[in-house]
Formats: structure tokens, sequence, C-alpha cells
């Protein structure tokens, strides 16, 4: 195998030095790879041939898909109703409107599949909602953006599908399965962090518990969340393809926004797909440019390389895991989330399955280290969405951050180490 460090080197440099400039980040990588193809001396056709090829894929149509079905169902009502269920659900305890504000997410989640959707749209109603009833606005703040994290790993999520592209063959269907036990042990886990904090600071509760009320909010979110069935039941059930089963829910999506909850006219879908195609023209960049720098990567053997310096650090399986996740959380800190999954996934998947991770397993580590990633200064662009939003200096809502990324490295340890936690319902129904 001959390496050409030279070229390496100014293909990673280049894009270091690009990032620390604040160059956006999909033309820092469509630049650093095109000054790696005129160094090697490649024709620049490459770089058009490897963007249409990015993108060229009819798995990866499920992401407008889903993107757009997120926006409708957001922009529809559903957040309303979504934070009354959760409120019947557990605003009763100790520190209601954080429990409300979690478990709101873990539900919203598994509409819009975004955790900066999650932010933008749930945090503009709780953030103000928990400082009128005497919540810091810096702890409310960072409840938020920490629990939007729970729609990365909720299905249905277009970073899954992403990363079942990148990973080459892994089920769509296994990898929804895969992520409820792991978002509702992140939900747990930031509930308790919440419920410990709000003890200490005296933190009111809500209402007693209440069930007509609980089974009232149940009928009214019901048509929200056969959104969220339509599509992983028709997944996993072989019924459909994530493709199809991606655009019937956003036929239903638009049916249940203008018609059943009346969140939306007509002339507010039009408005809201103007909304979609900006974010969708954003992934898709990211998309294609992240996969020229991928080509690459591969064809200066940097995998080869990477899994062969870190096996020769140590052989220790552990270890190996744990620095997986350090490489992982470092880059979510200078990087956004769907080019750390384009051109991590083929580096760092041979090297955990090499030490018995499977590709599902290594999946919902993956996007759980990326969604912390959003939360962490300087690149954290969920970070940047809760300080707006909560009009909060992000110095302190990092501050108030602190505790809840302890609970979400902890979640992300016991999802490295315990393998059934994410794999349990993937053997159990696919298998």
């Amino acid at each position: 195998m001959v390496v050409n460090h030279a070229a390496i080197a100014i293909l990673l440099i280049s894009f270091l030095v690009l990032i620390l400039l604040r160059f956006k980040i999909a033309y820092a990588v469509a630049i650093s790879s095109v000054l790696c193809l005129l160094y090697q001396g490649l024709p620049l056709s490459t770089v058009c041939q490897q963007m249409v090829k990015g993108i060229s894929s009819f798995s990866l149509m499920a992401v407008p898909f889903f993107i757009t079905m997120g926006c409708l169902m957001g922009f529809g009502g559903i957040s309303e109703k979504l934070i009354a269920l959760a409120d019947a659900c557990v605003g009763w305890m100790t520190g209601g409107m954080a429990m409300v504000n979690i478990v709101a997410s873990y539900f919203f989640g598994g509409i819009s599949g975004s955790a900066a959707a999650d932010t933008a749209s749930l945090g503009s109603i709780l953030i103000p909602m928990m400082v009128e009833q005497g919540y810091d606005d810096d702890f409310s703040t960072a409840v938020t953006i920490t629990s939007s994290c729970e729609g990365l790993l909720v299905p249905p999520s277009h970073n899954m599908v992403i990363y079942a592209m990148s990973a080459g063959g892994v089920s769509v269907g296994s990898l929804f399965l895969a992520g409820y036990i792991p978002g509702a042990l992140l939900a747990l886990s930031l509930m308790v962090g919440s419920y410990i904090i709000s003890k200490r600071r005296h933190y009111p509760k809500g209402d007693k518990f209440n069930f007509k009320k609980f089974i009232k909010q149940l009928g009214t979110s019901f048509w929200a969340l056969a959104s969220v069935i339509i599509v992983v039941v028709g997944v996993v059930g072989g019924v459909f393809t994530a493709t199809e089963s991606a655009a019937i829910a956003v036929f239903y999506s638009l049916i249940v926004s203008v018609y059943i909850y009346k969140g939306l006219t007509w002339k507010g879908v039009w408005q809201t797909l103007e909304k979609c195609v900006d974010t969708l023209a954003i992934v898709l960049i990211l998309i294609a440019t992240s996969n020229v720098f991928g080509y690459c990567l591969t064809t200066l053997h940097v995998p080869d390389l990477a899994a062969n310096a870190i096996i020769g650090l140590t052989r220790n399986p552990i270890l190996i895991a744990l620095l997986i996740n350090l490489i992982l959380l470092v880059l979510g800190c200078i990087m956004d989330m769907a080019p750390i999954i384009l051109i991590a996934t083929p580096i760092l998947l041979p090297i955990a399955k090499s030490i018995g991770i499977d590709p599902i397993q290594f999946g919902i580590m993956m996007i759980l280290n990326c969604g912390i990633g959003l939360l962490t200064p300087p690149v954290g662009a969920v970070l940047f969405i809760g300080s707006a939003v909560g009009k909060v200096k992000m110095e302190k809502v990092v501050k108030a951050t602190l505790p809840f990324y302890l609970c979400m490295i902890a979640v992300l340890i016991l999802l490295t180490f315990i393998p059934e936690i994410s794999m349990f319902l993937p053997n159990l129904i696919m298998k």
C-alpha cells in the first residue's frame, strides 16, 4: 500500500484551517477536497462525479421526505398538543415542567427527527413557560437543548438513514428499532438529573396526576403519534421501504396539519415547504461535498491508516471503544452531524466491528456522540439555537448544561458496553 502523506496532510490540514476560520462546513469540505485532488493531479471532474454519486441514491430520498414531514407537523400545531400530553404524564413530579420538557421532546423527536427543530419549536413555548413558573432561564434552556437529542435516537430519524447509507447495507428498520430504548434511557437519565437539581433549588410541582386528563390528551395527540407508527411499522414489517414510508408520512402529515389539527392553511403549507427547501439544500449539499471528501480519504487509504494507528496504541477492546467515542466527541465540537456520519463511518466502523461492536449498535453510539457535539462549543448548532430562543448568554447555558453532559456521557458509556440496550428490539423483532 503506497501512502501519499503529503496529499493526506493537505486534505486534513486545509480542512481544519478552514473550520477554524469559520467557513461553512460544506465549503470547508469541498475546498479541502479540491486542493487534495489538484495536488494529486486528478481531474476536477472527479468532484462533480462524486457529488452526484453522493446524492444519487434511492435510500437517500427518504431524507427529504422525513425532513418535510417534520416541518409540516412542527408548524401544524403539534407542539402544543404533545406538551399537553407530556404534562398529563409527568407534570405532577417535582420539577414538573422540566419533566414535561424532556418527555415532550421524546414525543416530538419521533415526529421531527431533528434536535434543532425540537429546540426551536418546543423551546419557544416551554422556556418562557418555565421561567414564568420560577425556573432559572439557564436551567430551562439547558433542559431544552439536551432533551432535544432524544429526537436523534427516536425514529424516524433522517440521520439514521444517512448512517445506513454510509455503513453500506445496514437495515434502516433495525436502526429505527434500536433507537427506542436508548432514547428512553437518555430521557430517564435527564429526568433524574433534573429531579436532583429541582429538589435542591425547590422548583415547583405541577397538578396531581389525573387519569381522565391523560386519556383525553392521548386521544387528542393520537393523530400526531400515528405518523410514527405508520413509518416504523411499515419499514419494520416490510410493507414499505424507508423512502416509501417517508413519502406516505408526508401525505399523512399534510392531511393532519391542514384538516384535523387545522394548524396550517394551504398558504401556510407553501410557506412551510419554502423553509423545508432551505433545510434540504443545506443537508444535500453537505452530503454531496462530504462524499468527495470521503472519496479522497478512501483513495488515500486513510481508514486503513487510522485503524492501524488506533490498534497500534492498544489492543484492549475497552480502550479502543473509549477512544472511538473520544474521537467522535472531538469531531462533534468542530463539525456538524451529517458530515461526521458521512466521513467518520467508513473510517471507524471497521475498527468498531473488529472489537465486536455490531454496526447497528455503532450507529446508535455515533448518533448520540454527534448529538452531544451539537451541544458543545464552538460549532454546537443546537447550543446556539437554544441560547437565541431562551435569550440567555451561551456561556451561561454551557455552565448550566454541565450536569446534563454527565447524564448523556453516562448513557453513552452504557450503550457502548451493554449491546443489549441497542440490540434487544432488533434481535427480538427483526430476527
